[in-house]
């Protein structure tokens, strides 16, 4: 069956460098950032770590999971790269496919650090990225899917997402 992979964590926990680095290692692969879907939206944006933007992000992680649906059915291996905390997962559990769920978490100085060192990237505020790191902090049944990226590189980071995806130990269930 084709992988379909959510790379989740919080901001700074080296989602969109793993994603690319993961998707280019496939022969047909499609990463799909989830930041690209919330800039599709025209008019009526709300930051999506805002309380108000809960029906805004439920709408968005429901396409991006039917679009990532539909590509693994195209045969494409899917990375799908973002702030997915398991509380936004039911649209990737109603999937009729196998999903592998993907936890980088790096310590909250590392996170912080990393958001601070980001360019131009919108999400450099610290209060909100110690926040969301907060959020990751304790996934219940789901700790087992944690990757610890404080002191990885990305390249040894996407080796032990590798060495999960072949063990299968990632997955949803």
């Amino acid at each position: 069956m084709t992988p379909l992979i959510v790379l989740t964590g919080p901001p700074g926990a080296g989602k969109s460098t793993v994603g690319r680095l993961l998707a280019n290692g496939w022969d047909r692969a499609v990463h799909l950032h989830t930041d690209d879907f919330y800039a599709w939206i025209a008019s009526g944006y709300v930051e999506p770590w805002r309380p108000e933007s809960q029906d805004q992000n439920v709408t968005i992680l429901e396409a991006i999971a039917g679009v990532a649906d539909r590509f693994a059915t195209g045969g494409y291996t899917v990375i799908v790269d973002g702030i997915v905390g398991p509380w936004f997962l039911d649209p990737f559990r109603a999937l009729q496919r196998e999903v592998t769920y993907v936890v980088l978490r790096p310590s909250v100085a590392a996170a912080e650090q990393r958001a601070a060192d980001r360019g131009d990237h919108p999400l450099k505020d610290l209060a909100v990225v110690g926040q969301m790191h907060a959020a990751f902090a304790d996934l219940g049944e789901l700790e087992t899917h944690v990757i610890d990226s404080t002191s990885l590189t990305p390249d040894q980071t996407v080796d032990e997402v590798r060495r999960h995806l072949d063990r299968g130990s990632l997955t949803l269930h």
